[in-house]
């Protein structure tokens, strides 16, 4: 069974568009990463995964990893150092209990895009565009091989 199954072709096409749309403005980079399971604590494998993914070299230290077990119904958003020193202490378990309420829905999407185009609100407040931006990061969704 594949991961992918969980979202059309729109779908993820939604997804790329509100990541670029949250990057429009800002110099930070916006990543999401979908897997079946996550066997582990939850912030533990997002940890992993932004790593693994090198999201922890951008030049001001601004990535946000939306991490997302589909099976296990496991979901993380994960902020660099240079972002988490700027955000609110409860702006992330805001952002998680937004996104995770659209979950209990049934609205995958839907709460993936209004988490995402909130992190870009506050990456473009605290991380403006520089004239000399560019995409450090791929905007594509990543995939887990479980």
């Amino acid at each position: 069974m594949n991961v992918q199954k969980y979202f059309t072709e729109e779908n993820k096409l939604q997804i790329a568009n509100a990541i670029r749309v949250a990057e429009t403005n800002t110099s930070g980079e916006i990543r999401l990463h979908i897997e079946k399971y996550c066997k582990e604590e939850v912030l533990d494998r997002a940890a992993y995964i932004f790593e693994k993914l090198e999201m922890h070299k951008t030049i001001l230290r601004n990535g946000v990893l939306f991490y997302m077990a589909v099976e296990d119904r496991k979901f993380a958003i994960l902020g660099d150092a240079g972002i988490n020193q700027k955000v609110s202490d409860d702006f992330w378990a805001n952002a998680n209990e937004t996104v995770l309420s659209s979950f209990k829905e049934g609205k995958l999407t839907e709460g993936l895009v209004e988490g995402i185009l909130m992190a870009g609100e506050q990456l473009k407040e605290h991380f403006p565009y520089m004239k000399d931006d560019k995409n450090e990061l791929s905007d594509d969704i990543s995939y887990g091989k479980n």
